[in-house]
């Protein structure tokens, strides 16, 4: 009060009246006293004379570090928002690996920030709660404080988006008096029908929150009135046993909902919490939640990390032993598995990465699925089997190729669910396909296959834009392994071979430009079309398909007509895409045609020619009669060909026309099934589509 004096909140208050406030909120966790201080302190070092080395010598280092980590935190949120919301999340998490108790404080503090929100500014008030429900809240919930994160949740979602949260506060109102004594009924009967089986046992039911129903309604995508579980009830027996019990006796009074059974007490959640989960068909068709767990796990259930801390050897604090006794895990172990990632950089070049990391490790519910060997992986809810495999390890993510759910061969597109028995089909070859990414929602899997993308990529560039030197000085009858690079790198500011060769690759610098620059005395004849004939398609020095450059990282097949293996080819170097595949005959050839010097000689690789796939368009005018559409499909089956798309482009009274896109090996492959289409009767014409 003397360090705050005359100080007033945006409420009008005295400024003091905060901290008491957020002490008083930690009080009723019966928190330590070096907590309690620390809250009722907390600001003072921030918004007062005060300084650290006074909190040290009137009451101690203990609280004087902790206010210096509660400091530290408030100081970063008056940084610029997009600054500041990576560096929070990021130090935050680092202060409160050291103590929890910084983290206790700032939820407090937040708590009551939040409760006399309506006196700022409306811009202020919506960047508050946004980050209270992207930060603060999912951090509560790491550590199991319940209650503190679901009225931040609340509260947020109050300003956040009013509309919703009054239109479903009416529904629930409105629910309470059409089912109100239902309720009531329901409760008297599974105490009566546990008391009947000799379990002793607390009922009690209550209504959801309309920010966990608005949860609910955005991951599920359904209806308000298909949600099953608007009504919860909560059922305390004495021990484990007892709950397992009182499980079976409900099962056998009401209809069990199927897929809707969780046991969180064989598989603990990351923040300790424990409890069996039902959903039944009460009394008047009814559905309602069964939550069953002991004292104790509610307790957990509740307060979280802050239900453990006890006197215990004539000190008071908190109790890691009470708390394995309880059958709790390490309550950090979410937050100490961010702070690895935060301190290593693993996978993080930016702070956006990291937010997003951060906030999908944190923010997302669980599912609990099994190696083959019977290992637990803990994973967000909508993890896939990407997820899974660079959660076991990052060399089971880069060599997967297939996944087996519960024996069963799956898309790697399958969310997996709890119970899942989860094996990875790995193949040789760490050949990461950059549309994987889409096949991931942990962040630890993104970052892992942007890291290898990035890696193939500045490999792949080195390689093709030395290849395109190599081919550049040939025609002019040089060789690359006779001439000494420095003079080109000290003129054109490169640091070193390697990265002249990606520069190359990706189109940045000119391959006659080096040339020139090794060679003056060749100025000008570098890129004359004369030299293409030297060049025979025998001395190609790149293939494609298989012959060290991928597909949609350094090597593009042209839009404009469609290269299928066995086509002759040519590859064209783009500024900031790489080297594009073009058939002989492409009309963009024309465009290209005085510029030698970004032509590049490519073949097929024997692979690609013999077992490769490949995708393309056939454009089919055929008769209007029952049938034909069938036959055309066998006439393609039968030739080897696999559909992957088919549409009817205009349709006429005698004939139609379909566009067929077909999985062929070759061109060669493509022309058979274009004449196998042409013995038909009912076919008009088939052509194959460029572009």
């Amino acid at each position: 009060m003397k360090m705050h004096g005359s100080q007033l909140r945006a409420s009008g208050d005295p400024y003091f009246a905060h901290p008491i406030q957020v002490a008083g909120i930690l009080t009723d966790y019966k928190l330590d006293t070096a907590t309690i201080v620390t809250a009722l302190l907390h600001d003072v070092v921030e918004d007062t004379t005060a300084t650290r080395d006074d909190i040290a010598e009137r009451f101690g280092e203990e609280v004087a570090s902790l206010v210096e980590g509660v400091t530290k935190l408030s100081r970063l949120e008056l940084q610029a928002e997009h600054t500041r919301q990576a560096e929070n999340l990021r130090k935050f998490i680092l202060a409160i690996s050291k103590d929890v108790r910084v983290l206790l404080v700032k939820l407090a503090d937040r708590l009551h920030n939040m409760r006399t929100l309506r006196f700022v500014k409306p811009e202020k008030r919506e960047r508050i709660s946004r980050e209270t429900l992207e930060v603060y809240a999912p951090l509560g919930r790491s550590i199991g404080i319940h209650s503190i994160a679901q009225e931040l949740e609340e509260l947020s979602f109050e300003h956040l988006n009013p509309a919703a949260r009054n239109a479903l506060q009416r529904r629930l109102d409105a629910l309470k008096l059409e089912h109100g004594e239902a309720l009531e009924k329901v409760t008297r009967e599974v105490g009566a029908v546990l008391a009947d089986a000799d379990i002793q046992a607390q009922v009690a039911g209550r209504q959801k929150t309309p920010y966990s129903i608005w949860r609910k309604l955005q991951r599920k995508s359904v209806g308000f009135s298909a949600l099953s579980d608007i009504y919860a009830f909560r059922v305390i027996v004495d021990d484990d046993a007892d709950c397992y019990a009182a499980l079976g006796v409900i099962h056998r009074r009401w209809p069990m909902v199927p897929d809707r059974f969780k046991d969180y007490i064989s598989t603990p959640k990351s923040n300790n919490y424990r409890s069996l989960h039902t959903t039944v068909v009460g009394p008047g068709g009814l559905r309602i939640e069964m939550q069953i767990r002991t004292e104790a796990m509610d307790r957990v259930a509740e307060d979280g990390v802050a239900a453990h801390w006890a006197y215990k050897n004539h000190a008071y604090g908190f109790d890691r032993e009470a708390m394995e006794k309880d059958g709790g895990r390490d309550p950090l172990q979410n937050l100490r598995h961010l702070v690895q990632v935060v301190e290593s950089g693993e996978g993080h070049e930016g702070n956006d990465d990291w937010v997003e990391h951060a906030k999908l490790e944190m923010y997302l519910d669980q599912v609990f699925v099994f190696t083959p060997k019977g290992a637990l992986i803990t994973l967000p809810r909508g993890a896939m089997p990407l997820d899974f495999a660079y959660a076991v390890h990052t060399g089971i993510g880069e060599t997967a190729v297939g996944v087996k759910i519960n024996g069963e061969l799956k898309p790697m597109r399958t969310p997996l669910v709890n119970g899942d028995v989860v094996e990875i089909v790995r193949g040789a070859k760490r050949e990461v396909p950059s549309d994987w990414r889409s096949l991931t929602v942990t962040g630890r899997a993104r970052s892992a296959i942007r890291r290898n993308i990035r890696s193939t990529e500045r490999s792949e560039y080195q390689k093709l834009g030395k290849a395109t030197l190599e081919q550049t000085l040939s025609r002019v009858g040089k060789n690359l392994k006779e001439v000494a690079l420095a003079p080109v790198l000290e003129t054109l500011a490169i640091a070193t071979e390697d990265d002249l060769f990606t520069a190359i690759g990706q189109g940045r610098v000119s391959p006659a430009k080096v040339a020139e620059t090794l060679f003056p005395a060749l100025k000008g004849t570098v890129t004359s079309v004369k030299a293409r004939k030297r060049i025979s398609d025998d001395e190609a020095r790149l293939f494609v398909n298989g012959g060290g450059l991928t597909p949609g990282v350094s090597i593009h097949f042209g839009a404009c007509c469609s290269p299928l293996p066995g086509d002759r080819i040519v590859g064209i170097l783009e500024p900031g895409k790489g080297l594009t595949v073009h058939t002989i005959d492409c009309n963009r050839l024309a465009q290209v045609a005085d510029d030698d010097s970004i032509w590049q000689d490519l073949q097929w690789t024997p692979r690609a020619e013999t077992s490769g796939l490949a995708a393309t368009r056939l454009r089919t005018t055929i008769q209007n009669a029952p049938g034909v559409l069938g036959a055309v499909a066998t006439v393609i089956g039968e030739a080897g060909g696999n559909i992957l798309n088919l549409s009817m482009t205009r349709r006429q009274q005698d004939f139609f026309d379909v566009d067929i896109d077909v999985e062929v090996k070759d061109a060669k492959h493509a022309t058979g099934i274009m004449a196998a289409l042409r013995t038909n009767p009912s076919v008009d014409t088939v052509e194959r589509v460029r572009g």
